[in-house]
C-alpha cells in the first residue's frame, strides 16, 4: 500500500471511528507500528489529526477530508455519474461548476465530449474551484471565468465577498452541484457555510440546478444548508440508491436519474 493511500484509509477511519490507536491502526493496514507513528506525526504536521498518546484523535468536531483524500471514495459511480451529468449540458451553455469530487469528475466528462471539441466558445464554464478551472483552461474551446475570491484548503474553492461580487453579474443556463448531504425534507448541504452560500448563489444565478451526489449522500444532513429541494430540478445518482429514497425525491418534484 502507497504512502498516499495509507494515509487515506487512516483518515476515513477516524472519521469512522473518532480515534485510532497505534496498535490498532498497524494491524489493519498490516504494517509497523513505527510506520503508522510517523504517519499520524506527519499527518498532525497537516493538522488532519490531532496527536495522543498512543494514538490519534479527529482534528476538530466538524471534521472533513481535504479534496485529495477523498478522490478513491466511490470513484466508479462519480464517473457514471459525471458523464450522466455532461450528457444534460448542451453546447454553448454556460454552465456553473461548484467544487468536490463529483463535479470534478463532470468537468473532465465534458472536456472530452466529442461535440465540444469547437465553437465561439463551445461551452463556458464559471467555476470557484481552483482545481477544475486548472484542468479545463487548456481547453481553447471552453470560456473558463473563475470567481476570484480566498482559497478553502479543504475543497480547493474559492469563497467570500470577492466570490459573491462576480456571481451576482452573470447568469447561468445550469448550476451543477456537488453536495455533502441532500434530504428531501432539508434540502442540499455542505460542512462549510462560506462555501454553502457560494453554492446558493450559483443556484440563485442558473436557469436550472443539478446535483451530482452519490448515494451515500442522500438522506444525510449536513451543518450549512445550500437550498431546498424544490430550487433543484434534477438529481443524478447510483444504482446504489433505494427505490423508497429515489421515489421521496421524485415525489418532491425533482427528476431523478439512476447511473
Amino acid at each position: 500500500m502507497s504512502r498516499d493511500a495509507r494515509w487515506n484509509t487512516l483518515l476515513e477511519l477516524l472519521v469512522q471511528r473518532g480515534r485510532l490507536d497505534v496498535e490498532e491502526a498497524a494491524a489493519e493496514l498490516e504494517v509497523s507500528a513505527a510506520t503508522i507513528r510517523r504517519d499520524f506525526d506527519r499527518l498532525a504536521d497537516q493538522q488532519m489529526l490531532v496527536r495522543t498518546r498512543g494514538g490519534a484523535v479527529v482534528h476538530g468536531v466538524s471534521y472533513e477530508l481535504p479534496l485529495r483524500y477523498k478522490t478513491a471514495r466511490h470513484a466508479s459511480e462519480k464517473q457514471r455519474i459525471a458523464e450522466a451529468v455532461a450528457g444534460l449540458i448542451a453546447p454553448g451553455e454556460a454552465v456553473g461548476l461548484t467544487g468536490g469530487t463529483t463535479t470534478t469528475e463532470v468537468a473532465r466528462a465534458l472536456a472530452v465530449r466529442d461535440d465540444l471539441t469547437s465553437g465561439s466558445p463551445a461551452l463556458t464554464v464559471v467555476t470557484n474551484a481552483l482545481n477544475i478551472a486548472n484542468e479545463l483552461a487548456v481547453r481553447p474551446q471552453f470560456k473558463i471565468v473563475v470567481t476570484g475570491g480566498v482559497a478553502r484548503p479543504q475543497s480547493y474553492e474559492l469563497i467570500g465577498p470577492l466570490t459573491d461580487g462576480v456571481l451576482g453579474q452573470i447568469t447561468l443556463d445550469v448550476a451543477v452541484l456537488g453536495v455533502v448531504a441532500l434530504d428531501v425534507a432539508h434540502g442540499a448541504a455542505a460542512h462549510d457555510e462560506a462555501e454553502a452560500a457560494v453554492n446558493r448563489l450559483l443556484c440563485e444565478r442558473a436557469e436550472r440546478v443539478v446535483v451530482a451526489a452519490d448515494s451515500s449522500k442522500l438522506g444525510q444532513r449536513a451543518f450549512a444548508r445550500i437550498c431546498g429541494t424544490e430550487s433543484v430540478d434534477t438529481l443524478v445518482t447510483d444504482a446504489a440508491a433505494g427505490t423508497d429514497t429515489v421515489r421521496r425525491f421524485e415525489e418532491a418534484g425533482l427528476r431523478v436519474i439512476v447511473v
